[in-house]
Order: C-alpha cells, then structure tokens, then sequence
C-alpha cells in the first residue's frame, strides 16, 4: 500500500520489545517558567500509618499540570493545619501566591481530610471542604481536592480525577504478549482489562467512562471489541474482512466511528451500536482512517491521504465535500478536537521529526507543542489542558504529556519496556 497503510503497518512492530510493567511513574521534563507559586502544606495528621501523603499528592498533582510550580517543603519554614494558623505575611515573604492546609484523622474506619485553599496576596479563604475516604481511596481522595482547588484558582475544571487506558507488550517473537491497562490519570493504581498473544491496538473511552472500545487482533483478522471497564464483559462489533481499525465514541455514546476496508481501500464508516446499522461516510480512492468525532458530534476529521501524504480532513455528516484543514508540511495524521471545538491537536512532522501539535480552527495557525522523539498517538485530556502521547525515551516506548500551550511536559515510563497507545476518559464524575 501507500506510505499511509505503511505507517500504520509499522506502528504494529513497535510493540516487538520486551515488556512494560504495569505501573507508571512520572518524570517532570520540561517546567512552566510562568507557572503559579503555590504552597501545599503537609497535611497534620496523629496518624503515621496512613499509607498515602495526601498533600504530596495534591502538590504532584498541581505541578504536572503546568500550572503551578508547588514550593519545596524544605523551604517552608512553619507547617499550619488551618487558616486560623497562617501568617499571611511571612508566606508572602516566599513569594507565594496560593496555599492548601489541613488536617487528617481517623473517623471510624474511614479517613477524614479537611482542607483550605487561601488566597496568600489577598489574605483570604478561598476553599474549604471536608472529604471522607476509606484507607484505599485515599489516592483518589487526593485527586479530588487537586481538583477542587485547581478549579477554585483557574475556572477550569480539573481533570486529576480522569483515568488513562493504555497497552504494554512482553516477550518476544512467538511468546509476545499483550495487555491493556487502565489506570489513574497519573499512572498509579494499574489495572489489566485485557491480555492477549496478539496486538492489542486503539483503545478509545466511551462518554461516559463505562466503556473501552479497541482493536484486537486475536482472530484470524483485527476486529473492534466494546468492553465494560467494571466488569470486562465485552463483545466483538466488527469483524470484516481486512482492515478493522480505529474506533472513535460519537458524544451520545451511541455511535462508533472506524476505519474498514471491507469495500477495497480503507474507508470512514459509522455504526451503530445498538442496532448494528453500519453508514458509509467517505467515498474516495485514497486511503482515509483515524476518524474522530467533533464535540458536537454533527462532523468527523480524518486522516487522508488524497492530496498525496497524510492530511486532516473534515466531513460534516449531513453531507457535503470533505474539508482539509492541515497545509502545514508533508504530514499530519491522527488528529483530536479540543473539548471547546476550537483547535485540533495532532501529530505533526516537522524539522523536528513527529511531534504533537496543536492547529486553531478559526485561522489554520499549526505550533508544535511537544519535543519527544517520535510522538504518536495523541489523546487530549477533558479540560483540553494537557495532551498525552506514546514516544520514545531512549531505546524503550513511554508516554508523554504536555501542556496544551507546549509550556510544560512529564514522562510516564514504566520500570522496563514499552508502553503505547494511550487514552485519556472523560470526566468521572
């Protein structure tokens, strides 16, 4: 086939390496020179056996969404428990604009978190809320104030409390083995949906974050798989001969988009999940795939490469011509909508190699945001803030993020091997 099915081709041998342990840790790359100075104190608590550092979590948090640049505990020189107990002026002399405080204890068999966010420069309360959680829910206690206080100073929800799906891949020639996780947004808490001893391809989340589609090759041919996350029950919703590949949820959930070569040349269709009803949307000679759905669901964007190398492309599904967006260089594939509709963000080669750009809809400008090493597969968080992709650091395959802007980045590696193919859910709650 042409350089297109070629790449897709090759995107396949990329799992041929040892393998990726579940677990992923984060490592901060590049930090926001502009970022917000904030002061997440240690949390007091009578309680050392508590198994999770709240605060630290929440200062993690805060700092890899590149909006905030959390202040060194060595450097803060008293620890208050509650707003009655800060001395606004000796924070300010640290020249810091924010602060979270509080107080953990023991409630039952639960754990009770009381926190405050203050306004250091105003002198004031911002936040104050009590969070209960059992002892192993304290991570996601964490996440939730990360995102209460995240949403209190930037009017945008935060999105700490989102899963990410991925795939790993262990062993070697005819003893490779594949394996699908889901795990917290910042890659602890790990778990296996799906193992296999073929490819494991395109994990894409439902809307409402109850579900995984992806493409699995352990028949005779790919076919794309719907999963419950909860309870690993799935079936199989198509399985047409050739190319099976790419599902993408429509908002109401209702709908999937794909790519299908059952006609000749791989082609955008639609199904629908409930009845089965399957629509064709492109018709062309030239090799169209990576459909995804526009917030409204009313268009589809694509790769295609009619132009002679791989574009972006927009088809709004009432009818009409497709639209190419991309003009950029050579190649642009894999594109995403931002959640407002405003911008895309794909992958993108450059002088730079592949990276993950992001292009304003409203006047075709395209920026490149990352600088990992061979970036694929871009998947945009729900509060449009940041973006992870698959890479490489070194020899082995990592996930990467970066900031929306580009000002920000961190590394997801995992202990050894390979690690693709992410997804970012929506919104949990």
């Amino acid at each position: 086939m042409r350089a297109l099915m070629t790449t897709w081709l090759a995107a396949l041998l990329l799992f041929c390496t040892p393998l990726a342990q579940a677990e992923l840790t984060i490592d901060i790359t590049r930090g926001n020179e502009q970022a917000t100075p904030i002061a997440v104190v240690p949390f007091a608590s009578d309680d050392a056996s508590l198994p999770v550092d709240l605060a630290q979590v929440v200062a993690d948090d805060l700092k890899r969404s590149g909006y905030f640049e959390p202040l060194e505990r060595e450097a803060m020189f008293e620890q208050p428990a509650s707003s009655d107990e800060v001395r606004f002026g000796d924070w300010q002399a640290l020249d810091t604009r924010y602060m979270v405080v509080g107080r953990v204890s023991r409630e039952g068999e639960n754990v009770r978190v009381r926190y405050e966010l203050m306004d250091v420069s105003g002198e004031s309360r911002m936040l104050g809320e009590t969070v209960t959680a059992s002892p192993d829910q304290l991570r996601a206690a964490a996440h939730r104030i990360s995102d209460q206080v995240f949403e209190a100073i930037t009017d945008i929800r935060g999105a700490f409390s989102t899963r990410i799906a991925y795939v790993t891949s262990e062993g070697v020639g005819d003893d490779m083995s594949f394996k699908l996780f889901v795990a917290d947004a910042d890659g602890h808490n790990s778990q296996q949906a799906l193992t296999s001893d073929e490819p494991i391809m395109s994990p894409a989340w439902s809307p409402d974050g109850r579900k995984l589609a992806y493409v699995s090759f352990e028949g005779e041919r790919p076919a794309i798989y719907v999963q419950e996350v909860s309870s690993g029950r799935r079936v199989k919703l198509t399985s047409f001969e050739g190319l099976n590949s790419a599902p993408s949820w429509s908002p109401d959930g209702r709908k999937l988009a794909m790519a299908l070569s059952r006609d000749g040349q791989p082609e955008i269709y639609t199904i629908d999940i409930g009845s089965r009803d399957l629509q064709r949307i492109t018709h062309s000679p030239s090799i169209e795939t990576e459909p995804s759905w526009s917030p409204d669901g009313r268009s589809l964007i694509y790769t295609s490469d009619r132009s002679g190398g791989p574009q972006i492309y927009r088809k709004a599904l009432g009818g009409g011509e497709p639209e190419r967006l991309t003009y950029t260089g050579s190649y642009n594939a894999r594109a995403r909508f931002a959640p407002d509709g405003e911008a895309i963000f794909l992958i993108h080669k450059g002088s730079n190699g592949y990276q993950v750009a992001r292009q304003d809809l409203d006047n075709g400008r395209l920026v490149e945001i990352s600088d990992a090493r061979q970036a694929e597969s871009p998947s945009v968080a729900p509060n449009g803030t940041m973006v992870i992709f698959a890479t490489q650091q070194g020899s082995r395959g990592v996930l990467g993020a970066v900031s929306a802007d580009g000002r920000a980045s961190f590394r997801l590696p995992a202990a050894q091997g390979d690690v693709r193919e992410p997804a970012w859910s929506p919104f949990l709650n």
